[in-house]
């Protein structure tokens, strides 16, 4: 506690000096009231402990309900050995939710009342817990009334309060600018006693951080993000400070300036959608190729007239199908009596034609005077039955007379002179 007060004095004695730099002894005084605030921080935890620990058997159900130290003790000092805390006024110490819960808590106890030297122990502790959290409180003041000094990026961001529990609670500026950012983000996060009700609308994951006016002018739904948004800012501010690259502080102004737009940008509403106009259609018409190659090529892959009928379907009458009932391949108009054919007769295609024409040209190495070898001198007749003929003669007949000239393939009119 003494080296408190020296330090405290020391601070009020040179509060007024100028610029902060490494060598200056007043900033080393600032390094060193960090750091013990951080001692003052673990004497208190020690400090409640023993509190708890020894206030046990009096009222064990307060632990639970009071999760704070400096509030512990408080209540502690305020109840001491009496047992109807109903006579106890804690106003001004506690929540009234809170102070509800510990009457009725403290009716059905089952404590008992603790000895005086016992009780004698436990209200000095308490009265060193208040001392020492008076004192850190200081020693947090004197450290903010130079963080503009120490910190002014850090400070332009979440304000000199905030900075300068961010700096005790982290040991200092140098432990602050090593650390990352979600752990920024926690500093200084108290488990919230919520006496039973729902923890869906309690933020858990927040601490020194909300205590800045960024935080408390966000709207509700979005403070989660710019709580996040906030200490990461604030994590490269202090490494920036931490390294005395900014004396100035225009850089934490800067990181305000991004911050508070991006917070705005998160409450714009979407932006409409826009209607998507049409391409422009092609005026110019499509290259098409055309020749005897392509014609040829569509004429092979055209459509026949028996697929034109599979593919149309009469209004009114049921198609026939491959399976029947509709199942199978669809036969369409094919063999209905509405089609107006009798039967699809598949005509020779030109290119059919032409091979044909071409085979027939070639004859495959027959002569001009063979005869075919399916002609046979055997003759059925009425008369006689089976009767030998030659097919030689009978061509010799064919020949002459009026038949050959009548019946020829290479015959034409003749003209006849009248005498």
């Amino acid at each position: 506690m003494q080296k408190v007060e020296d330090a405290l004095e020391k601070g009020s004695d040179m509060s007024n000096h100028g610029l902060v730099l490494e060598d200056d002894p007043e900033y080393q005084l600032i390094v060193d009231c960090n750091a013990l605030s951080v001692d003052i921080e673990n004497e208190l935890v020690i400090i409640h402990n023993f509190i708890r620990d020894k206030y046990r058997p009096k009222f064990p159900e307060l632990e639970s309900l009071v999760h704070h130290p400096i509030d512990y003790a408080r209540v502690v000092q305020k109840i001491g050995n009496e047992m109807d805390v109903t006579l106890v006024d804690l106003e001004g110490l506690l929540p009234s939710a809170v102070i509800m819960v510990v009457s009725v808590t403290a009716s059905t106890t089952s404590g008992k009342p603790l000895p005086e030297d016992v009780l004698e122990k436990i209200v000095d502790a308490c009265d060193r817990a208040l001392a020492l959290d008076s004192a850190k409180k200081k020693v947090l003041d004197f450290v903010e009334s130079r963080m503009g000094f120490i910190a002014p990026n850090l400070s332009a961001i979440v304000g000199s309060t905030v900075a300068a529990k961010l700096m005790g609670t982290a040991g200092g500026l140098a432990a602050l600018a090593k650390m990352p950012a979600c752990n920024v983000q926690l500093l200084g996060a108290k488990r919230k006693n919520l006496a039973g009700f729902s923890t869906a609308t309690s933020q858990y994951r927040i601490g020194y951080v909300e205590q800045t006016e960024i935080f408390q002018s966000t709207p509700p739904a979005l403070k989660m993000r710019a709580g996040r948004l906030l200490a990461a800012k604030s994590t490269l501010a202090a490494r920036v400070d931490s390294t005395r690259g900014d004396p100035s502080g225009n850089t934490g102004k800067a990181f305000r300036e991004e911050i508070r737009k991006k917070i705005e940008k998160w409450q714009e509403p979407p932006p409409a959608k826009q209607p998507k106009p049409l391409p422009v259609p092609d005026s110019e018409p499509k290259k098409k190729r055309g020749g005897r190659r392509l014609r040829k090529m569509k004429e092979r892959y055209a459509i026949t007239d028996m697929r034109k009928l599979a593919n149309r379907m009469q209004f009114g009458i049921p198609e026939e199908s491959s399976l029947g009932d509709g199942l199978g391949e669809g036969y369409g108009m094919l063999g209905q009596a509405g089609s107006g054919k009798l039967r699809v007769s598949m005509g020779q295609s030109k290119l059919a034609a032409k091979v044909a024409k071409k085979f027939k040209e070639k004859n495959y190495g027959s002569t001009g005077g063979a005869t075919s070898g399916l002609t046979s001198s055997l003759a059925f007749t009425p008369v006689q039955g089976i009767e030998l003929s030659n097919p030689q003669a009978h061509a010799h007949q064919l020949g002459s007379g009026t038949q050959s000239t009548y019946f020829s393939e290479t015959g034409t009119f003749s003209k006849i002179k009248r005498i």
